[in-house]
């Protein structure tokens, strides 16, 4: 199954939202929701089957935690929407030199006596 299929469901978006805070058994997790334990159970299934959640046994307990790895699919399409930079970070770089040098000019004594050139910009 899609992972964008799995979360198009709002109370599966909030059993990943959970189990991001921690693994959990079904019974905590039905907790959290008016639903039912089997409603749950399904609702994880579907998650299993789209890679986001799996469940390890403990005793006689599942404890389902998430798969980050899972989400790298709408990671990746949600990176791709954002705008790209409208310039390089060189271009950043430079003008951070820039600034730097006429700085370093401004404050550097006049030729003209002692008064230095950011002192006659005041």
């Amino acid at each position: 199954m899609d992972a964008f299929v799995a979360l198009a469901d709002p109370v599966r978006r909030d059993l990943v939202s959970r189990l991001a805070r921690g693994s959990a058994r079904v019974v905590d997790l039905a907790g959290e929701h008016d639903i039912s334990r089997p409603a749950i159970s399904r609702h994880l299934r579907v998650l299993g089957d789209a890679g986001l959640v799996t469940a390890d046994e403990i005793g006689r307990e599942r404890h389902y935690r998430l798969e980050r790895h899972g989400l790298s699919p709408v990671a990746d399409y949600l990176a791709a929407l954002a705008p790209a930079p409208r310039f390089d970070e060189a271009v950043l770089d430079g003008l951070d030199l820039e600034v730097r040098r006429t700085v370093r000019d401004h404050a550097t004594p006049h030729p003209h006596g002692n008064r230095t050139t950011t002192e006659e910009s005041a």
